[in-house]
């Protein structure tokens, strides 16, 4: 009888407490995107969180045509019949329209980094967060900011005037503005000041178990991200001081001499520094500020995200020719996604620039296929359309062969994305706009140096060629497949000025319809259309 009233009792209370909404209400113990971080552990996981938010804006397989939609349409590469789709309206201009999407997808990733930026930190000022020293606070918010920088410059380059947010978002908002344009530089020249104070020396960034320099943010990234945003807003002078500073800081050499793991195969000292394996400066890479590090994600879990594209657009598909195997010195299975312009092909280089070596940029095959007796060891001649697709003239900088992947749809290389040669070729921008042609010519010389072994008989430049353009195409030599080429014409404004003087005719896929609207791109349809309680507005043209 006892036993039967204590249930009652039980049902009683159950029946009383579902009376009540909070019994209703959930109490959730976790969540994906916390407003705030409580302790060291959570913003430290958080901040390599956006590292591997970063790298899926370079990885994203999905639609494999997203690395031409930066380089084809540019002066420098056409989309051969191999094309995915994505890239289309990136030379036909004519269907760049607001439902494009690459547009949408750059949106997306950036604001994604910008609110995982934000949360780590607003976490940071907020006073529940304990047991964490000023000067650590400064260096995690140092390099959250950098983060944010680097996202809202690509949205600023893209897009203009773009809405500013600098408190995470943990609800729904449907009343996004945008802001002017300075509006957003100022944000990002404060957040990169406060990274390149508070942001460690690249010698002190180190691993917590091997003690080895490996890919988290450094003040260089920081300066040389801030170099670049002053030459976009007009102040090349402050560009200048910034980009000196990480050359005269003595940290960072130009790669000069063989190294690394190649040394006693094919090759030569630059293009030394795109062998997987040699591109981190733990790996002897002299030059490198800031690597994007890529894991083979059979050996190590969450090494990699995505299954980067960039072998197969760059690449050439060889191995459609009768008598050509994949192999490591061919450099993997590519599609040749993309072709190098008729620029680029034939006009571009000077004799003796090791830039332009077999190395670096590769224009014919020999068979290597010992099945076929009668060719193997051969010159591999050219037939019909062969230089658009099949064995069409290419970088080398992303090949990479994996005999566990054959079919190559996974690339593991490490994304390069700030170097010294790079700093140089900014150093000089900013000095050409200043007017000190002189000194732009001694700054690229350095770079000529290097690039020419029989300089200065070869590859010497003096004031006299000193222009923006004379800086756009050494970058071209130098950057080649490397540089966001879309973004760069972008940012200097020469994006219809250099197609269609170097890019207006090709044999396929030419550019068409490119106008000044080009300069940015369309603000996502759908984020005008969600934004139903303001208005965001849209570039003009659209």
């Amino acid at each position: 009888m006892k036993k039967l009233k204590n249930i009652a009792l039980l049902a009683l209370a159950i029946g009383t407490a579902a009376c009540k909404d909070s019994f209703l209400a959930e109490k959730p113990f976790s969540s994906y995107t916390p407003a705030t971080l409580n302790d060291s552990l959570g913003v430290e996981a958080s901040l390599v969180g956006l590292y591997n938010h970063t790298s899926t804006i370079f990885t994203w397989s999905d639609r494999q045509g997203w690395v031409s939609v930066w380089q084809v349409g540019t002066d420098v590469a056409n989309a051969t019949a191999n094309q995915e789709g994505i890239e289309i309206p990136y030379y036909n201009y004519n269907l760049l329209t607001p439902t494009d999407g690459a547009a949408a997808r750059t949106w997306d990733r950036n604001y994604i980094l910008i609110n995982l930026s934000n949360i780590i930190i607003n976490s940071l000022d907020s006073p529940n967060l304990k047991n964490i020293t000023s000067v650590g606070k400064n260096k995690m918010s140092a390099e959250a900011k950098f983060f944010r920088a680097y996202a809202y410059n690509n949205l600023a380059t893209c897009f203009g005037g773009v809405p500013l947010l600098t408190q995470a978002l943990t609800a729904p908002k449907t009343d996004f503005t945008r802001a002017s344009i300075d509006e957003v530089n100022n944000q990002i020249v404060a957040d990169l000041t406060f990274a390149a104070t508070n942001l460690p020396d690249i010698e002190d960034v180190k691993s917590n178990t091997k003690g080895k320099l490996y890919g988290r943010a450094n003040k260089f990234m920081a300066m040389q991200l801030l170099g670049e945003v002053y030459l976009r807003m007009g102040k090349p002078e402050l560009a200048e001081t910034q980009l000196k500073a990480i050359i005269d800081s003595g940290k960072f050499k130009l790669v000069k001499n063989r190294f690394g793991i190649k040394t006693s195969q094919k090759g030569d000292y630059y293009s030394d520094m795109f062998v997987y394996g040699n591109q981190r400066r733990s790996q002897g890479n002299t030059e490198a500020l800031w690597v994007l590090e890529q894991e083979n994600p059979s050996s190590v879990v969450g090494g990699n995200t995505g299954s980067a594209q960039q072998r197969r657009v760059w690449g050439a598909a060889y191995h459609n020719v009768r008598g050509m195997a994949l192999s490591d010195s061919t450099g993997g299975r590519a599609l040749g996604r993309l072709r190098l312009s008729n620029w680029v092909i034939y006009n571009l280089y000077k004799d003796g620039d090791i830039r332009n070596s077999s190395n670096n940029i590769r224009r014919r095959y020999v068979y290597n296929d010992p099945a076929q007796t009668a060719t193997y060891g051969k010159q591999v001649p050219y037939a019909g359309t062969d230089t658009l697709f099949n064995l069409a003239p290419h970088t080398t900088k992303w090949y990479q062969f994996d005999p566990n992947d054959t079919f190559g749809f996974a690339m593991i290389k490490d994304y390069v994305l700030m170097r010294l040669g790079e700093t140089y070729l900014l150093l000089a921008e900013a000095q050409v706009q200043q007017g000190k042609l002189q000194d732009a010519a001694n700054t690229i010389n350095v770079l000529r140096a290097r690039a020419f072994p029989n300089y200065p008989a070869q590859g010497q430049v003096s004031a006299s060629d000193m222009t923006l353009d004379f800086i756009l195409d050494e970058r071209v030599r130098e950057l080649i497949g490397e540089e966001n080429r879309r973004m760069t014409l972008m940012r200097t404004k020469k994006l219809v000025d250099r197609v269609k003087r170097l890019n207006a005719s090709s044999a396929v896929n030419p550019v068409q319809g490119i106008a000044d609207k080009h300069l940015l791109l369309p603000i996502p349809l759908t984020e005008i259309q969600l934004n139903k309680d303001a208005v965001l507005q849209q570039n003009p043209g659209y």
